[in-house]
């Protein structure tokens, strides 16, 4: 019977890590993959009026933003304190905004360009004939899905 007796303790054998690095870079590529990038820098201050009603868009891919509010602190000195429009990365006027829409249109695929929407961020200050503007550019580019973005419950400072 003394064959079959342990004579040494044994212990729990070691952990292989040979195969940590596949896995920590099978995360990374996981979250490099599924993180979405601000697509654009904001050049205006965009504090949105309250809403009553909220509709949440489909795809933000088939979304084109158009920006409107005063310029941020740094670039205030360069175009002043009245409201601009932000198209992309840049300043631009009321004129502008249908080579943006067709610039939009032209980057979607011919399927999806029927569900592209406008969506307007404005600012709760700014006044409304620059806003009607925009509207009615866009109508004259047939850009007729438009979207306000607003939150729900913020109370509007006058």
């Amino acid at each position: 019977m003394a064959k079959f007796s342990k004579h040494g303790k044994k212990g729990v054998p070691a952990l292989s890590t040979a195969s940590l690095p596949d896995i920590v870079f099978m995360i990374l590529f996981f979250f490099m993959v599924s993180t979405s990038m601000r697509q654009t820098d904001r050049l205006v201050v965009v504090k949105v009026p309250e809403a009553t009603e909220i509709a949440k868009l489909e795809r933000k891919d088939l979304a084109a933003y158009i920006f409107v509010g005063t310029p941020v602190a740094n670039k205030q000195a360069q175009v002043g304190t009245d409201a601009r429009i932000q198209l992309n990365d840049s300043f631009k006027t009321v004129a502008d905004i249908r080579d943006f829409i067709a610039a939009e249109r032209e980057t979607k695929s011919e399927v999806d360009r029927q569900f592209m929407t406008v969506s307007i961020k404005a600012d709760v200050n700014v006044r409304m004939g620059i806003i009607t503007d925009i509207k009615q550019e866009l109508r004259r580019t047939s850009a007729l899905k438009i979207m306000y973005n607003a939150r729900r419950g913020e109370p509007v400072n006058n």
